[in-house]
């Protein structure tokens, strides 16, 4: 057996990490399957709803009845559905049974998730790494989501034909983006509860090297659609949205490259995106606005999302 001191050779190296991703990710993908995902304490009605949103025989009357039962989640939904971004015909509603309906079964499923995963973010673990890794997923998570429903919105001011994307799904689908991160690291909390040692610099390495496969195999049990899964994998799934249409993907790399053109990253050098018109004239736009006033509209979509 090798010596420990011969780890950081780079052969060796390379092969433990590797090995050490695929056991992360089998330890994600059997806990998804058998619905023990490792993450924080989530409510139980989110999961029921999750169930009731993914069945085709479920009534908006059957939703209500379970959203009833947390006055919490009952009260996320009510609010956010008479926010700018949900509610474009600024119609106010006061109860449940026309806010269900207003936003769609799988959008207040999407909308609890996110808010389940926003309240996630804030919880505390033992770890001060891990909490900061948290901490900064929130951040990141919401610029992210905050861009791509302003590049949404801009692309639908500019076309001069109808596009089949909506700014709020475009912010729902950014928030969720990197849910593979919380898998990750409880996973990675209960390796070491359990007598093991990984050294927090690898364990980060491998967050950042899989959280794509885990956002998409958590995306994919609960049951997302093809948006969710695309964005989380930055890959086209197979029978997903035609090449020829704009799709929730190309908005999230567009808001992607745009980001780090504002960060002044020099990964943009290696981060291409292919453009039409459209898509173009939205760039120019918007890499050509001031950086505090480019952060201000990205923060307003945010708050006015309730998210």
């Amino acid at each position: 057996m090798s010596h420990l001191s011969f780890f950081w050779l780079k052969h060796s190296r390379d092969h433990q990490i590797k090995a050490l991703e695929s056991e992360f990710c089998n330890l994600v993908k059997q806990s998804a399957q058998q619905n023990k995902l490792e993450l924080p304490p989530i409510p139980d009605v989110l999961m029921k709803l999750h169930q009731l949103c993914n069945d085709d025989e479920s009534t908006i009357h059957d939703v209500a009845d379970l959203l009833l039962d947390d006055p919490a989640l009952t009260a996320t939904i009510i609010r956010t559905s008479n926010t700018v971004l949900f509610n474009r015909r600024n119609v106010v509603c006061n109860d449940l049974l026309t806010a269900i309906s207003r936003l769609g079964l799988l959008r207040v499923r999407d909308i609890a998730t996110a808010q389940a995963v926003a309240e996630l973010r804030n919880v505390k673990t033992e770890n001060l790494a891990c909490n900061q890794l948290l901490s900064q997923s929130a951040i990141r998570s919401r610029q992210f989501a905050g861009t791509m429903a302003l590049i949404c919105q801009s692309l639908i001011k500019h076309s001069e034909k109808p596009l089949k994307i909506e700014p709020e799904k475009a912010l729902l689908t950014g928030l969720l983006a990197d849910i593979g991160v919380f898998s990750l690291i409880y996973e990675y909390l209960n390796y070491i509860e359990n007598d093991n040692y990984l050294d927090i610099d690898i364990a980060k390495y491998i967050f950042k090297e899989t959280c794509m496969k885990t956002s998409l195999i958590v995306l994919k049990e609960w049951g997302f659609d093809n948006d969710y899964l695309e964005i989380a994998s930055n890959k086209r799934q197979p029978y997903g949205n035609n090449n020829d249409t704009l799709s929730y993907l190309d908005i999230a790399r567009m808001a992607h490259h745009l980001l780090l053109f504002k960060n002044n990253d020099d990964a943009i050098d290696d981060n291409d995106v292919e453009l039409d018109l459209v898509g173009a004239e939205v760039m120019y736009e918007l890499t050509n606005l001031p950086a505090h006033e480019f952060n201000q509209r990205v923060k307003n979509i945010v708050r006015e999302s309730g998210f």
